[in-house]
């Protein structure tokens, strides 16, 4: 799996996940249980996954919807 975005706005994870699942792409959400650690202030980034043959087309679902990638 590779990584597709990277953040800590949770809007902007559950934004990208509806589109890709709206495409048909999986993805997995990393890091959902840091807030254990940090105590829910936001500093820890989360990080959205999807499959490598995925990666093109998700990288370009986000593009399209103006939400920054990781390259």
């Amino acid at each position: 799996m590779k990584e597709l975005i990277r953040t800590t706005d949770p809007t902007r994870i559950a934004f990208a996940k509806a589109l890709l699942q709206g495409e048909g792409i999986d993805c997995f959400e990393m890091d959902v249980n840091m807030s254990v650690l940090e105590g829910s202030i936001g500093i820890f980034p989360r990080r959205l996954l999807v499959h490598d043959r995925d990666l093109y087309r998700a990288r370009i679902t986000m593009t399209d919807n103006d939400i920054p990638i990781e390259t």
